[in-house]
């Protein structure tokens, strides 16, 4: 079942059709809640950032069909948690310095020279 269906057939011309797509162009520029005249009513969108797209082309019978078909979720996106910051590590200089060789340590007897 489809939470919500609209669904308009009329004839157009060159010019309506194109005035049709470019305030749905615009309205896809602004993003956010767009607002769209469809004929005698309007219809109010909330537009990502972020579409997928189809676009189809049928010939049949002599007539050319043309698809565009915008889809995108209806919940907005959650948010991903930051990555867990990593140990802070000195990248100021160009220092090429060879690491510190390790300490000698001495061994020490227990007995007393004479």
């Amino acid at each position: 079942m489809t939470d919500l269906k609209f669904e308009q057939k009329r004839s157009l011309s060159r010019l309506e059709a194109a005035d049709q797509l470019t305030a749905l162009a615009a309205a896809l520029r602004e993003g956010g809640d767009a607002e769209l005249e469809l004929g005698s009513g309007t219809l109010s969108l909330r537009i990502p950032d972020d579409l997928r797209s189809e676009v189809e082309v049928e010939i049949d019978n002599g007539e050319i069909e043309l698809e565009i078909e915008l889809t995108w979720p209806t919940a907005p996106p959650k948010r991903k948690k930051p990555p867990p910051k990593a140990a802070a590590r000195s990248t100021t200089g160009t220092s090429t310095s060879k690491p510190k060789p390790k300490a000698k340590t001495t061994k020490r007897s227990a007995t007393k020279k004479p």
